[in-house]
């Protein structure tokens, strides 16, 4: 049989499995595309991507100009767009290029984008693989790049129209670029002491490997200002390679030029980009970069001073050295340039760091082993192999590609473990080092699997007959002389396999095929899922209706507005809502939101987590009169799964504990066990969002039965939380009167309280509170969408709409006494009695009885509850403020 040097067709066939591989990558990623494109265009998944296609339709109508500043978010003060235009233009430019004008076009031709780009990261990854090992090992990071799950996976799916693939894309364009001017300097050495090296001929290429780098990172750059961590990566790799290169008697000339060329290109880049944002914030396009970029240089030829000065002394001088300068210059950069200090060493720390308000943030929590485990799984042993076999590799000559690879790997694993969102970052260092074990394997074991298998082979064909020797008669020797024996063929070593190596060989092959099968099945499994994202019916609905119905705020939706010279117009305002939802505000009703994901107005003394914890009317009036509030928009995730995230946002120390207290409660009679359970406060039925989304702004009696429950302070009982001793179902009245009575003498550390059993909204104590809740004076429900939470219709149960629109007025007075009520139908067809107890003689309703044209409608004029009588308010009446007697 004819032998094929199948080397001839490598080429061929690497080409064949990336192009394999790039398709398989693409097709996962495109598999939401068969729920998520409707005939309004794309129902795009996550927060974010809303507002990219509302950057994607500006940019397209003013080509290619890009709008750092946005009217139509942030009420009353506008936003500022602190992520470059990159990935933006690239969407735009293919928009243009395809001729997609209209929305549900715009749509689709930018939801193809990030399977793309997830598309691109395979060929990038092989090179990536083969430039720090060779290419087998570039073939298995293609291969694992195309599947691996997780965050990576899910943020380049079609309808992720975010940037977040597009960091990862050329972030590692950059790490290539980067290690292959690492690895070309290398093999062109040259001297900075011996002029006669420094040819133009020696320091070509050298020069453009290490322009091309500089290059990569200004293309992340350009997308995202958090490249910055590339450059923190590169500071970090250029400390540790020096003291490398020192102790083992290597010149770092070549770390020399690298970095100087690289980020001297950098900083040519920034400034002809100009510095959009105003300071030092490494967060935004400052002038902060072109420091940073400076910094990396002049810290490598200190470094290149430093080393050069000590060479031949002791080793420790060097360390020691570089130890004693750091302390000076840190000290002296916080006392004389406190900014540079901030922009260079605090913002560090505060980037590892995490604050309370960062848990009520998906992206921003810490990484936990359960979340590492459900994106990478056997994933992560291999890449600690990868690391394991990269160190062993450096133990005798020290490649700096190498080091390189474990600084940026050690790195995004530190971010990773701090803010799970750059988890999509570390699924390239995931699946390069997991290539670089499988195939570091590969190379030592293959010989002994093929012996082996050859071997079993031979055994397994060799028949009965053949293996028995046929006795063949003695060949005659000299004369007298003795027959010669038969030769035994001596078995050669070389020829025998290696079973340790052949069998590690074969547990990596397995689990390398566990890691890529269960990722594919995971990712398919994610992409199926993704089908049924994007924005929820409900709030679709509802948003669709304030994009139809509400006054236009005045503001050109895709106009390029200078912030500097912009004034909103006076009918313009604002809408609150939770900052989840301020772009689908944005994009979908074309209203402008006070708040938004980025969250801005969210914290503070005007922030939206104020606002819907609030538990005084008037306080939370203030804030909507202060930042021009006309509407308010609340869903039932506000109301309970998402109610923490307020509670926090508000006030980082107590959270939601005021309102959704937890306490230990015995698992029997016997006391000898507790757990800790969540119940409702009164505090929680008085905060804004649950009057407004629960009551309908109305006032609510309790009526049901109540718990009555005695406890004692964590302190006192030596627990973690308040441990209940005594509780009972009692009359509301009673258990108030109650609770009055245990208060008046209770025991140093002990207390009685009223509570309510906590539930998500499949339960329905949010609608029963422990005490009266009072009406609110001016809201009006103006629109709720049709889904009832609780599944029940007619009198079968309650009713309780996902999305409620509440418009704020300036309500109408009413003189009297008592409680007046009015009759409401909704746009569902829900009835309801609006219901208020007069302050201090006054009632100020907010609906209106006659001349309102909206949906919500009275069904009869006001009633003052046992005297008869009644009152007509007119929509002039409740906007202007009026008293009606």
């Amino acid at each position: 049989m004819a032998h094929v040097d199948l080397g001839k067709y490598r080429p061929y066939i690497i080409i064949g499995f990336i192009v394999l591989f790039t398709l398989l990558a693409f097709w996962t990623r495109g598999i939401p595309s068969e729920g998520l494109v409707t005939a309004d265009g794309v129902n795009l998944l996550e927060n974010d991507a809303w507002y990219n296609l509302r950057q994607v339709e500006q940019t397209v109508a003013n080509f290619p100009g890009y709008a750092w500043f946005d009217a139509m978010t942030l009420y009353p003060t506008g936003d500022v767009i602190y992520w470059g235009p990159l990935f933006i233009e690239i969407l735009s430019t293919l928009c243009v290029l395809t001729g997609a004008a209209t929305r549900p076009e715009i749509m689709v031709v930018a939801s193809w984008v990030p399977p793309l780009m997830g598309a691109a990261m395979v060929p990038v990854t092989y090179l990536l693989g083969k430039k720090i090992a060779d290419w087998k090992t570039g073939l298995i990071a293609a291969g694992l790049i195309a599947v691996i799950s997780g965050n990576y996976a899910f943020r380049s799916l079609f309808g992720f129209v975010d940037h977040h693939i597009a960091e990862t894309l050329f972030s590692t364009i950059f790490v290539l670029a980067y290690v292959t001017a690492l690895l070309v300097t290398r093999d062109h050495p040259f001297s900075l002491k011996d002029r006669g090296t420094l040819t133009v001929e020696s320091l070509k290429a050298p020069v453009l490997a290490s322009t091309l780098a500089g290059v990569g990172y200004l293309l992340g750059y350009f997308n995202m200002p958090t490249m910055i961590l590339f450059a923190l990566i590169v500071t970090a790799f250029t400390l540790i390679q020096f003291l490398l290169d020192y102790f083992q008697d290597r010149s770092s000339d070549y770390l020399v030029l690298v970095n100087v060329v690289t980020f001297g290109v950098v900083i040519i880049g920034t400034v002809a980009f100009g510095f959009p944002h105003p300071g030092f914030d490494l967060s935004r396009y400052t002038v902060g970069h072109v420091i940073a970029s400076a910094a990396l240089i002049a810290g490598t030829l200190a470094l290149y001073g430093l080393a050069t000065y000590l060479r031949g002394r002791p080793k420790y001088y060097f360390p020691a050295a570089l130890a004693g300068i750091a302390v000076v210059v840190v000290a002296a950069l916080s006392i004389a340039l406190p900014d540079v200090y901030n922009l260079l060493i605090a913002s560090l720390f505060a980037f590892f760091g995490e604050q309370p308000v960062t848990t009520t943030v998906l992206e921003a929590r810490a990484w936990s082993f359960d979340m590492a485990w459900a994106a990478f799984n056997w994933g992560l042993l291999l890449m600690a192999g990868g690391i394991a076999f990269l160190l062993w590799w450096s133990r005798e000559k020290v490649n700096p590609a190498h080091v390189f690879i474990l600084v940026w790997t050690l790195i995004i694993l530190a971010s990773t473990m701090a803010h799970v969102r750059y988890e999509y970052y570390l699924a390239v260092n995931v699946a390069l080092l997991s290539a670089v074990f499988a195939g570091a394997v590969l190379n030592i074991g293959w010989k002994d699997v093929t012996r082996f298998a050859g071997t079993a082979t031979s055994a397994a064909h060799a028949s009965p007959a053949a293996a028995e020797k046929r006795e063949e008669p003695p060949r005659k020797g000299k004369k007298g002389g003795k027959a010669p024996e038969a030769r035994k063929p001596k078995a050669s070593s070389k020829d025998q396999p290696d079973y340790l190596k052949a069998g590690a060989f074969i547990a990596v092959v397995v689990v390398t095929l566990l890691f890529a099968g269960c990722s594919l099945q995971a990712n398919i499994a994610l992409a199926n899922n993704a089908r049924y994202g994007g924005v929820d019916s409900q709030w679709m609905e509802a948003l669709e209706w304030m994009g139809a119905n509400t006054p236009n705020p005045g503001v050109d939706y895709t106009a390029i507005l200078d912030q500097n010279t912009f004034t909103y117009p006076e009918d313009a305002y604002g809408v609150m809502s939770w900052w989840d939802y301020g772009h689908w505000i944005t994009l979908i009703a074309k209203r402008i939101p006070n708040n938004n994901p980025f969250q801005h107005g969210v914290a503070g003394p005007n922030g939206s987590a104020r606002y819907f914890v609030a538990t005084d009317e008037e306080t939370a009036n203030k804030i909507l009169d202060n930042i021009g509030t006309r509407y308010v928009v609340t869903d039932i995730q506000l109301d309970t799964g998402k109610f923490h995230a307020p509670a926090t946002w508000a006030d980082p120390d107590v959270g939601r504990s005021p309102f959704e207290p937890q306490f230990f409660v015995p698992t029997s009679t016997a006391a000898t066990s507790y757990q800790a359970v969540p119940f409702y406060s009164q505090e929680y039925y008085l905060t804004m969002v649950s009057r407004l989304h629960n009551f309908d702004g109305s006032m609510a009696d309790p009526t049901l039965q109540v718990i009555y429950a005695e406890y004692r302070d964590a302190g006192t009982a030596n627990a973690s939380l308040p441990v209940i001793t005594r509780t009972e179902q009692m009359n509301a009245t009673a258990a108030a009167a109650a609770v009055e009575a245990y208060n008046r003498n209770a025991p140093a550390g002990s207390h009685a309280t009223l509570l309510n059993m906590y539930y998500q909204y499949r339960g329905d104590s949010i609608l029963h509170p422990v005490e009266r809740v009072p009406a609110l004076q001016h809201y009006r429900l103006v629109h709720e969408s049709p889904q009832n939470v609780y599944g029940t219709t007619g009198a079968s149960g309650p009713d309780l709409k996902a999305v409620k629109i509440f418009e704020y007025v300036p309500g109408a007075h009413i003189k009297g006494n008592g409680i007046i009520e009015a009759p409401v139908v909704t746009n569902t067809g829900r009835a309801f009695t609006y219901r208020q107890e007069s302050v201090n003689g006054t009632f100020i309703v907010p609906y209106a009885t006659s001349g309102w044209s909206g949906e919500v409608k009275t069904t009869g004029p006001y009633r003052i509850v046992g005297t008869g009588q009644t009152f007509d308010v007119t929509e002039e009446d409740i906007l202007q403020g009026r008293t009606i007697n």
